[in-house]
């Protein structure tokens, strides 16, 4: 089943630690044999097991809001202050969004999504909408050896 989405976060129900799950329900007739050897026949009504999904951690800002402020009012740096950053926001004001130069390059980072809300959370964006999902590489990351012919 698709999970089941909350509409204040548009993330889905019961997020944890990053991870929602979602029930799974087997097709019917199936039979499937547990770690003791106990044989389990399933109907198709009832629950298998459950996915685990990944979801993102969301505080209330929307990534339309910040994107609208950006765009109208940049330049007296509403955007910064709507996203928890008021130093910044309070400079912008006072050089009216650095000559407008601050407010183009704080829009095209604000709709990229690079600049995000100052607590580390994510913006709230529509669950079938365009996110950004960010890849990093760290000591964990398997690294393929190069060969050289």
């Amino acid at each position: 089943d698709e999970p089941k989405i909350d509409n204040s976060t548009q993330e889905p129900m019961n997020c944890t630690n990053h991870t929602a799950y979602v029930q799974c329900l087997p097709a019917p007739n199936i039979t499937c044999r547990d770690y003791l050897g106990i044989e389990k026949v399933f109907t198709g009504h009832e629950v298998g097991f459950y996915k685990p999904i990944a979801c993102r951690n969301v505080n209330g800002y929307s990534y339309k809001v910040a994107v609208a402020l950006s765009l109208f009012l940049g330049w007296l740096g509403a955007d910064r202050f709507y996203l928890g950053y008021p130093a910044l926001g309070l400079l912008k004001f006072c050089t009216v969004g650095f000559c407008g130069i601050g407010s183009l390059i704080d829009f095209i980072l604000i709709s990229m999504q690079i600049v995000g809300p100052s607590d580390g959370s994510s913006y709230i964006i529509d669950y079938y909408g365009a996110r950004l999902t960010r890849l990093t590489i760290t000591n964990t990351t398997f690294r393929k050896m190069q060969t050289y012919p």
